[in-house]
């Protein structure tokens, strides 16, 4: 019995020795990179930092004080503090569905200005056409927040339509005139185009 509680104890004691001693080459070639370095300051990556704090907060202070050498305990400890508030704290989201991109805003308001015979449904199609998908009621409550009344009761001068439509209008136009050929008098046509833009 007493001879088995003897071995124990020196296979406990070898490999107690066997770890300071390991430990010990560890902390000298911490000492000895730390002198290399120099003046420089060792920048770590964010993973570096977390592996640190894991091991370091298990160690704890009074330990981290004998081995650390890269960085301050204190450092180590305020890293590990910053995982575990990390993990606890959730985005502050704000409820409820995200808002309309600002440009689907702009093709609403050009739509409904450029053509004010459309309606809520009309312009949701026409945004449906150029891969907008957007609700008609999305469409009201932008034309009510820029003032632009419902189609109805929109204006629709000939100076609007004029504006909204300006690049596409071409004026066209004919006269005739009479001309002596050697078969007699013969009428000729001609029309023209113009672009008013």
């Amino acid at each position: 019995m007493i001879s088995a509680q003897l071995v124990v104890a020196s296979l406990l004691g070898w490999l107690q020795r066997e770890h300071s001693e390991a430990i010990g080459y560890l902390r000298e070639e911490n000492r000895i990179l730390k002198a290399q370095l120099g003046n420089r300051r060792l920048r770590l990556t964010d993973d570096e930092r977390r592996r640190l704090a894991n091991v370091g907060a298990r160690l704890g202070r009074r330990r981290l004080m004998q081995v650390a050498t890269v960085v301050t305990p204190d450092t180590i400890l305020r890293w590990h503090r910053r995982l575990i508030a990390r993990k606890w704290t959730y985005s502050h989201r704000q409820p409820g569905r995200p808002g309309v991109l600002a440009e689907i805003r702009r093709l609403v308001v050009r739509m409904a200005t450029e053509n004010p015979t459309w309606g809520y449904t009309r312009i949701q199609g026409a945004l449906k056409k150029v891969g907008h998908r957007v609700a008609r009621s999305t469409v009201a409550a932008i034309l009510k927040e820029q003032g632009i009344p419902p189609s109805g009761a929109r204006s629709t001068s000939w100076q609007t339509f004029l504006r909204a439509h300006w690049r596409a209008i071409v004026a066209a136009d004919f006269f005739t005139t009479e001309v002596w050929t050697s078969r007699g008098l013969v009428t000729m046509y001609t029309v023209f185009v113009i672009e008013l833009h």
